[in-house]
């Protein structure tokens, strides 16, 4: 029995040290890449491709769930893996109105949240079994929150979540850490239709935006909880 626990601990040292070695030659490398172009690109690329999962092949699930900001390319992806035989539901997180939208129904203009929005497009690419997941979430730490308890009270034991881009690699990293205990399977699925080049990102401003930023929350994942 030591000897197992050693075997752990001694696993878990090197995961730590492989991830904060990876953090480090990127912070390192691009810092120094800034004075190679040639240098600049390979690091950029390699950042990009980071926060990337390699989409692979589905097995059918109970549901299939869009992630809060995976928006219309999100809904495309659910749709056609509806299509597909992956499972013949989907379901979409709630959407709570921000201060601009309650202004928009305070003055009794018609207020279609991002929710609605969803499962309207949804039902008009014959997905006709969609559902609201009932609790809102503002982001990814919350939809790790909220989904093993929902996928317990619905029973379900599989679960694809579909995933712009630029994020895929961290929500599935939240998902592994919030779902341990539960017995729902849950595969990340990078939508087709993402916006995000990891082979570009840096040469347009919302690449730019979205590749920073999202290159920030991984780092800080990583550094918090550096074996999942």
């Amino acid at each position: 029995m030591p000897h197992i626990v050693r075997r752990i601990m001694q696993d878990m040292t090197t995961r730590r040290r492989r991830w904060m070695a990876i953090v480090l030659v990127v912070v390192l490398a691009g810092a120094a890449s800034m004075f190679v172009p040639a240098i600049r690109t390979r690091v950029l690329r390699a950042a990009g491709r980071t926060l990337v999962i390699t989409n692979r092949s589905v097995e059918p699930a109970d549901i299939i769930v869009v992630a809060i900001d995976a928006d219309g390319a999100g809904v495309l992806e659910a749709a056609d893996l509806v299509h597909e035989g992956v499972s013949t539901r989907v379901a979409v997180f709630g959407d709570p109105p921000d201060r601009t939208d309650r202004e928009f129904i305070r003055r009794s203009v018609p207020y279609e949240d991002r929710a609605e929005r969803s499962i309207q497009q949804l039902k008009a690419l014959g997905v006709e079994a969609t559902e609201q997941i009932p609790t809102a979430v503002a982001g990814t730490e919350d939809e790790g929150r909220v989904l093993p308890d929902w996928c317990d009270q619905r029973g379900f034991r599989s679960v694809v979540i579909v995933s712009l881009s630029d994020h895929s690699r961290r929500l599935r990293r939240v998902l592994h850490r919030s779902m341990k205990g539960h017995g729902t399977k849950v595969t990340v699925r990078v939508a087709r239709y993402s916006a995000f080049n990891p082979d570009q990102w840096w040469t347009t401003r919302d690449g730019i935006r979205s590749g920073i930023v999202e290159l920030q929350k991984l780092i800080l994942d990583l550094v918090r909880h550096p074996i999942s």
